[in-house]
């Protein structure tokens, strides 16, 4: 502790000690003096007492010390035994935890002066932090602490350094302030350090005002500073970003031979850099050599979050290399600032090389900014990278939690690699890691893509026998998965469950549910769905808008198709190609083309970008409507404005002129792929070979099979299957079995389709004991269905053999297999055709028992045959029953 500097007035000489006790409000000279009579008699009774051997318990029990010690008589005693400090200690305890006595607030100064004269610190500190539990106000405190401190004479003021670091460590900062200030207007002053601690306290609830005040309030009393002081002060211009006096602060601490350290100047680079002056900050760094002085860690640090935060990783990246080369381990705060600004600003192989050259000095990121790094490596397909950041984990004193494994466990879904996921999951188990429902909704999600649902609903199954409860991600995977694969009532199913449990569907939920009921061709649903999704506050996307006018234009309501396109825009969402692709799809697939492409027109007028897929729409209904010329003319179009022709659009135009049989421009768009560097695919391929062969050109349905092969072009399936059938068409069996054995060969797993094409060239040919065998060799197979029988039933009705086709008919319902109107109604007109009425009449009732509906031609048999025979009654019977089904009769029939 110091005094002020001697141009302050000098303390005041010590009086004697004012008692706390108040006097009587009318008191004689008489009774004054007998009243001091009797203090002086009782203090000094207690001092023979606390100096004695006997008992304090005992000798309290006396009733007239009990019934007359006050506070006073215990504030003179304590003053009698100052000698002996440790005594009065124990005395004073005693009354406290013994004798529930309320010891006044000048004894407990009194006795904290005195045990702070004989250097009892720690004692004296326990004692004003139960004096400062009693009197919040420090004002009052105060008053006693400095009127004892004069009055009793005391020498060392150190006591006043330990009541301002109770109030510090107390977090009354502002209250240790005002002990400060109130010691200074006495002429005290508290030692460097302890103003040191006030200092920083006040800087940490930023009344940076009050530290600057009281600094220049020193200097000017010519009080000197140390390197704490200045620190601080350096701290308070940086936080209030007064550079400028920050700077001319440490120069003028240089000029005045004042300690500097590198901490002095550390805190201007870190406050340079907070205030983005980065240019000033490393300036500053490279001065410090010309001062003696090394930049440290914490002036790295500084300088590369500061760079951080301008997002100037590289610059930071390079700083990190430049520390660890001298010597300097970076923090983990700014491993991880580099490391996932790098990975934010899309440089996610840098963030992972700057992993990997940190290792050797066992500097790593934080587990948030690590986990995120994998995910991004997983996210840009940095697979193996973020494989081994998860196996080293462990090496770096990292543990991976739950995050981790879900961010490995979705990036193997979403590469399609389930099975790998799902043993992840397993090992996380294993780890004692409980799940959360974030991995579980990756399996289901990627379960529902790859269509095995089996496996996605007893993971759902899974995760609530787990605890966890699904959420609306949980519930839309399954829903889309099953949506998907046509499954409407299961997806109907997870919806009203879902909603009953009180989760709520979102866009995604509803947009999955409507695609599902538009592929099921149920618009009326779907419509009803996508009103409710709006009646519940869920908005439509374009997404959403897409499915519905595709629905509609699938189904041919084009109208409803446009209001849906005209109300999508209203509410402010931006059609795209998949939009305009599907109504133009809609209006050719209607016989539009003209309308379609006076759309197209329009859009292009609009400035709406259209691509390859609207303009290959346009193409085939040009293509379908035979007007192969309008075809080419939109091709050029698409050129004009930079629109690449693709596959599709070549194979498109290709299969339009073999249609018109038109060899020249076939050549012609061939050659032009070619040119293009585009090679026909299977699709393309396995077009013009069925084309050919359905025009009965079967030199040049093989000849572009030869080539496909040669060009390595693989048949496929349908490929085959068309080659195949070509052959049997023209009664080329050998070498159509051929093929199969090769297709066999090539692991190309035979079809209902492919077997089809042998019966039907066997039955065409008649022989139907080979047919019959190749049927039931299908039946092993689970490959024979309602056309191989029907194949089997024209065979047999061919040959006259109606008893055998009738027990062909009867069968597929023993094998499962439901017949169709035709497997009935090519026996009845059989049975037509040679008279037997009868018979035929029983199986047309027999079809309609079972729910089938006949199409025209089937009551076009019958009614013909019911004519022949002159059975006019049931003929118009039959026509009466066919125009209540919907269907037309020809002007024949109408004429009954």
């Amino acid at each position: 502790m110091r005094k002020f500097h001697r141009s302050f007035r000098p303390l005041p000489h010590p009086n004697p000690i004012i008692s706390t006790t108040a006097s009587p409000s009318y008191p004689t000279h008489h009774e004054n003096h007998h009243h001091l009579d009797d203090d002086e008699n009782l203090v000094s009774t207690l001092a023979d007492i606390v100096r004695g051997n006997q008992s304090w318990s005992s000798s309290f029990n006396n009733t007239f010390i009990s019934n007359n010690m006050k506070t006073h008589h215990v504030e003179k005693l304590l003053l009698r035994i100052l000698d002996d400090p440790r005594l009065a200690l124990r005395f004073f305890n005693f009354l406290g935890l013994h004798r529930n006595f309320d010891h006044s607030t000048t004894s407990f100064c009194i006795l904290i002066h005195a045990l702070v004269q004989s250097n009892l610190l720690w004692p004296a500190s326990s004692l004003i932090q139960t004096l400062l539990l009693r009197t919040s106000d420090p004002r009052i405190v105060f008053a006693h602490y400095y009127h004892t401190y004069v009055n009793c004479n005391f020498s060392r003021s150190i006591g006043f350094d330990l009541l301002i670091n109770a109030y510090v460590q107390g977090r009354r900062v502002l209250d240790s302030f005002l002990v400060v200030n109130l010691m200074k207007e006495r002429n005290l002053m508290p030692e460097i350090r302890t103003v040191s601690d006030v200092f920083n306290g006040l800087i940490r609830i930023r009344r940076f005002d009050l530290v600057l005040k009281f600094f220049d309030e020193m200097r000017e009393i010519g009080i000197r500073g140390n390197a704490y002081i200045h620190t601080a002060v350096i701290r308070c211009l940086c936080e209030l970003k007064d550079f400028d006096r920050a700077k001319e602060m440490i120069q003028w601490l240089e000029c005045n031979g004042c300690e500097l350290n590198i901490i002095v100047y550390n805190v201007l680079i870190h406050g340079l850099c907070k205030g983005q002056r980065m240019e000033d900050a490393m300036e500053r760094k490279k001065m410090l050599g010309l001062k003696g002085l090394k930049a440290d860690v914490v002036t790295y640090c500084s300088l590369i979050m500061g760079f951080c935060k301008l997002k100037q990783f590289k610059t930071g990246r390079i700083l990190v290399s430049e520390m660890v080369e001298m010597g300097f381990i970076p923090s983990e705060a700014v491993v991880s600032g580099v490391v996932d600004g790098l990975r934010r600003n899309g440089d996610v192989i840098s963030a992972y090389n700057l992993i990997k050259d940190l290792e050797h000095v066992g500097a790593v990121p934080n587990l948030f900014v690590y986990n995120a790094l994998i995910n991004s490596l997983c996210t840009e397909g940095n697979v193996e990278e973020a494989d081994l950041l998860f196996r080293n984990m462990g090496a770096k004193g990292l543990t991976p939690n739950d995050i981790t494994y879900s961010i490995i466990i979705d990036s193997f879904c979403k590469r399609g690699q389930l099975e790998d996921a799902h043993v992840f999951l397993g090992k996380m188990k294993n780890a004692g890691i409980k799940a959360s429902v974030y991995p579980y909704n990756s399996l289901i999600s990627g379960y529902c893509k790859s269509g095995k649902l089996t496996t996605a609903e007893s993971l759902f199954e899974d995760m609530i026998c787990e605890g966890l409860s699904p959420t609306v991600v949980t519930y839309t995977s399954l829903i889309d998965g099953y949506s998907k694969h046509r499954d409407v009532p299961k997806a109907l199913r997870l919806y009203h469950e879902m909603t009953g449990k009180r989760i709520f569907p979102n866009t995604y939920t509803f947009t999955s549910l409507i695609s599902g009921l538009c592929l099921a061709n149920m618009m009326t649903e779907a419509s009803g769905l996508f009103y409710e999704m709006v009646e519940k506050n869920v908005m439509p996307n374009e997404i959403t808008y897409n499915v519905m006018i595709e629905g509609h234009c699938r189904e041919g309501n084009i109208v409803k198709a446009f209001e849906l396109l005209d109300d999508m825009v209203e509410k402010g969402l931006k059609p795209d190609t998949y939009t305009f692709r599907s109504l133009i799809s809609g209006l050719c697939s209607t016989d539009r083309v003209s309308e379609a492409k006076e759309f197209v027109n329009k859009l292009n007028q609009q400035h709406h970008k259209l691509n390859e897929m609207c303009y290959s729409a346009l193409l085939q209904g040009y293509c379908q409507e035979g007007r192969l010329d309008d075809a080419i003319n939109a091709c050029y179009e698409m050129v004009e404005k930079g629109i690449d022709m693709d596959l599709v659009c070549f194979s498109i135009l290709i299969n339009g002129s073999v249609k018109q049989g038109d060899a020249t421009r076939l050549i012609y768009f061939l050659k032009e792929m070619h040119d293009q560097g585009m090679k026909p695919d299977t699709v393309l391929y396995t077009s013009l070979i069925d084309a050919f062969g359905k025009a009965g050109d079967l030199e040049k349905a093989m000849g572009y099979w030869d080539i496909m092969v040669g060009e390595g072009c693989n048949p496929n399936v349908v490929t085959y299957t068309v080659i195949i059938n070509c052959l049997c068409k023209v009664g080329l069996m050998d070498k159509a079995e051929i093929l199969c054995k090769e297709m066999l060969d090539d692991g190309i797993i035979v079809n209902h389709v492919t077997y089809g094409c042998f019966l039907d060239c066997l039955t065409n040919e008649g022989h139907m004991q080979k047919a019959v065998h190749l049927h039931n060799v299908m039946l092993e197979g689970s490959l024979a269905n309602t056309i191989t029988y029907n194949i089997l039933i024209r065979g047999f009705c061919k040959l006259g053999r109606f008893q055998e086709a009738t027990k062909a008919l009867f069968e597929m319902h023993n094998n499962g297999i439901l017949p169709d109107h035709i497997s009935y109604s090519t026996i009845i007109y059989e049975y037509c055709r040679i008279g037997e009425l009868q018979e035929a009449i029983k199986l047309w009732d027999s079809m309609i028992a079972r729910g089938l509906k006949p199409d025209i031609v089937a009551y076009n048999f019958i009614i013909h045959g019911c004519c022949v025979a002159g059975e006019l009654t049931k003929a118009i019977e039959l026509r009466d029953d066919m125009i209540k089904r919907g269907l037309k009769p020809n002007q024949t029939l109408q004429l009954l």
